[in-house]
């Protein structure tokens, strides 16, 4: 469907007001040049009439005039024809010669005028078109006028016309809207490398930053705009990599001063002044390690021929976090399916996501509770806790990088759940969040499905 905000739209909408305009205006046209060319002939048919007539047209000896007309010429001028007449003027306006029967001239010539007359006079209840020319006989001026019974020139137009309308209507119209459909195709053709320009840029995001708008086939009129876009997005691509490279230095250098602090504090002799404090660093040290992680996501292309098991994964991360979990006097289990469940996607970061949300869980969740870990094979894994949950208002906001819920400090920096979402849609799954009946939250992290004989070729 044709939007009028569209550039083939615009296009499309005068080319059909211009073709509208000349179906209107051409059949006019043609209409006006055909009187055109009929009032030409008439005009050189009343001239050669005249011209046959002044041939024939005598003066005697003693003065008076003889036209004597051939029998072809006599009945072309018969009154049983009624189509055309003709009358012979001396200089004084006398009637010498003519075909009526009353003997009146067609039409009065204007006084010492020499050239031709072309005039329309009625007749009775007709309107005939004459012409007058004047001739020179023996040095005497003489007029000869000629006439036509428009009703008969009138009757054979109306006819041609009638049947070229009823015609051009049947033969145009079609023509017309085969030459919009072509146009239509053309102005297609003729825009689709600015449609497949759309679709490149549609793929450009913070994690790919390297794809460019294509320049080879845009039409001259857009390769300036085409271009200075592939500039700005120059400039953007320089403005991420600086940030990332900025966050990734800054993350590798706090790790050794952290791991300088950490080891100085467990050095120290009060064990109890010690413990806050390598709680302290603790927190910092995946704070760190979590930038790290947001650095390498956003120069992360997943492979979309990479498949990984998802099984295999969370049971890895549920028995390397089990002890953390234990420590704090809270369980985790591991639920669902109990075969592999094949996923597209990269395993180490699938594997990264699903840790940050199991130790987010562990962390909201009350001591002496459970933190389940629930496979499914719609190639999806439920993180399920006992916590607060989430507030409607904040369902959304959970997944901005350093948010956290107003009041609520637990160490962490509000990386996580952000790190999660933008691995899942990276390998084009979704993070959701919702309220578990009995209290707390389940976060559901869903990728896309594999094959199950992929795991053959593991």
């Amino acid at each position: 469907m044709l939007r009028l905000n569209s550039l083939a739209s615009r296009i499309m909408l005068l080319h059909a007001v211009a073709v509208i305009v000349t179906a209107i205006m051409m059949p006019l046209a043609l209409y006006w040049f055909l009187y055109s060319e009929a009032d030409t002939l008439q005009r050189r048919a009343m001239r050669a009439q005249a011209e046959a007539l002044h041939g024939h047209l005598a003066k005697q000896g003693d003065g008076t005039w003889n036209l004597e007309m051939p029998e072809g010429l006599r009945d072309l001028y018969s009154e049983a024809y009624g189509r055309y007449a003709y009358a012979v003027l001396d200089g004084s306006g006398k009637v010498l010669f003519a075909s009526r029967k009353d003997q009146v001239p067609i039409f009065l010539p204007k006084e010492a005028s020499a050239a031709a007359e072309f005039a329309e006079v009625p007749l009775g209840d007709r309107i005939v078109s004459g012409a007058s020319f004047q001739k020179d006989m023996g040095g005497r001026p003489v007029w000869i006028q000629v006439s036509e019974d428009l009703e008969h020139r009138d009757a054979l137009i109306d006819d041609v016309v009638a049947n070229f309308f009823l015609r051009a209507i049947w033969v145009t119209a079609p023509i017309l809207m085969l030459l919009l459909a072509i146009d239509w195709l053309i102005f297609r053709r003729a825009i689709q490398p600015l449609v497949q320009a759309s679709d490149q840029a549609g793929r450009i995001s913070p994690t790919r930053t390297d794809i460019r708008l294509p320049t080879g086939d845009i039409p001259d009129e857009v390769r300036p705009l085409v271009l200075a876009v592939n500039k700005a997005f120059d400039r953007l691509e320089e403005g991420f990599r600086r940030e990332r490279n900025f966050t990734a230095d800054a993350a590798h250098e706090l790790r050794t001063p952290l791991a300088i602090l950490r080891s100085r504090i467990e050095t120290l002799v009060d064990a109890n002044a010690a413990r806050p404090l390598l709680r302290d660093v603790d927190g910092m040290s995946r704070v760190v390690s979590q930038m790290l992680d947001a650095a390498e996501l956003d120069t992360l292309v997943v492979d979309t021929r990479e498949r990984a098991d998802l099984r295999t994964i969370c049971a890895d991360v549920v028995e390397s976090i089990a002890p953390l979990a234990f420590k704090q006097e809270k369980s985790i289990g591991l639920l669902g399916s109990d075969g592999p469940v094949w996923i597209y996607g990269n395993a180490e970061m699938v594997h990264r996501a699903v840790r940050n949300l199991v130790e987010n869980a562990i962390n909201h969740t009350p001591p002496n509770t459970d933190v389940e870990v629930e496979i499914a094979d719609d190639a999806s894994v439920s993180v399920l806790d006992h916590g607060n949950g989430i507030a409607p208002a904040d369902r959304e906001r959970i997944f901005e990088r350093f948010w956290r819920a107003p009041g609520k400090h637990n160490g962490g920096a509000g990386l996580g759940l952000s790190i999660v979402k933008r691995i899942a849609e990276t390998h084009g799954g979704s993070l959701t969040v919702k309220e578990r009946p009995m209290g707390g939250a389940a976060f559901t992290l869903r990728f896309v499905s594999a094959p199950q004989q992929a795991q053959h070729r593991a």
